[in-house]
């Protein structure tokens, strides 16, 4: 009976990082819910289902090269390219009269350029040893460029209607864009928790040494996340080109700090080797209801930036806190101290 209730209560129990992180986000709403009498209203739910895919997906990008101890900043250049992979498909044919078929064929496009990147990145971080944040930021500055140079710097607009209802239509009253980000973040639950690639990602950001002597093909590895890291970029330029219905290099620029705040909220270690999904996607929902509440508030748009870049900063200096051992530890650490005895050759010398 005991041995039952035992394997009951380890079932149901909550890790404690979830828990914290679902009380932070009760506090938020209700905080919300105080400040604006709008809140708690079904379009503000609403809006909140339609712009949380967007950031999930980017910050689902970011989170395996930050687990593995990298970084991968050309993310939201990688869907950009993605997305006009996909929309030169669909305007080579039919543009807004193109068929489901090539919409189809369009995403597969997106899909494979987005691997592609992610692969080239990979290949280089993991076949050359150069450090991914330097790799990153010129492959995002590639990224850019060609985008400019192949959009001349406009945009690219006119589809048809499934392209449309991808970004902006519902199945079972739920926005299609949310039911992607489900579908993505169970499968890199499933990957992380079990898939053998999960584990060496996990291996990798601890100790990349001992993980290439205990015989795991590291240079594979690093490659396959980042391969993965771009395919993800490449679903998050789909549902970002169904949902403005166009494409242009710069969109979603700003999704860039706040996926990598999203992640180190949710329990991601920035030195790699820890990270789980579901911690990760309840921070995504606090963040966007701290959005969507500061946009029922009429904050402005450069300070909400602002505020993100400090929120940030303060989520660094909690888990330093925390790793600490807590604000207590840090006062008894600084408190006052006992005198220091003097050395015995100074006290043999002051008795002389």
């Amino acid at each position: 009976m005991n041995t039952s209730q035992s394997r009951t209560s380890s079932v149901f129990r909550v890790p404690a990082d979830v828990a914290g992180l679902l009380g932070f986000l009760a506090v938020v709403v209700i905080g919300m819910s105080l400040a604006s009498d709008r809140f708690l209203t079904a379009g503000t739910f609403q809006s909140i289902a339609y712009q949380l895919p967007e950031l999930g997906l980017f910050a689902l990008a970011m989170l395996m090269p930050l687990i593995s101890g990298g970084f991968n900043l050309a993310a939201t250049f990688t869907a950009n390219m993605a997305g006009l992979a996909m929309a030169w498909v669909i305007q080579s044919h039919g543009g807004a009269d193109a068929s489901l078929g090539v919409v189809l064929l369009g995403i597969l496009a997106a899909l494979a350029t987005g691997a592609a990147a992610g692969a080239m990145i990979g290949a280089i971080i993991a076949y050359t040893g150069a450090s991914p944040i330097l790799v990153s930021l010129s492959a995002m500055i590639f990224l850019r460029g060609l985008g400019e140079f192949l959009t001349r710097g406009g945009d690219i607009s006119g589809f048809p209607h499934s392209v449309r209802y991808l970004g902006n239509g519902l199945w079972l009253g739920v926005p299609v864009p949310l039911w992607i980000f489900i579908a993505c973040a169970l499968a890199w639950h499933v990957v992380m928790t079990r898939l053998r690639l999960g584990f060496t990602t996990r291996m990798v950001g601890s100790n990349l040494e001992a993980t290439r002597y205990s015989g795991i093909a590291t240079a594979r590895a690093i490659t396959r996340i980042y391969l993965l890291s771009g395919l993800m970029c490449g679903v998050a330029g789909v549902v970002m080109l169904c949902s403005f219905n166009s494409v242009r290099v710069g969109h979603g620029e700003a999704f860039l700090l706040i996926s990598v705040l999203a992640c180190f909220l949710g329990r991601v270690d920035p030195f790699g080797g820890f990270g789980r999904v579901v911690p990760v996607v309840i921070a995504l929902v606090i963040l966007q209801v701290i959005a969507s509440g500061l946009n029922l508030l009429g904050a402005n748009q450069h300070l909400a930036t602002a505020l993100w870049g400090a929120f940030l900063l303060a989520v660094m200096l909690a888990r330093w806190a925390w790793a600490q051992g807590g604000l207590p530890s840090l006062i008894r650490e600084r408190g006052p101290r006992s005198p220091v005895a003097a050395p015995a050759s100074r006290r043999h010398k002051e008795s002389e």
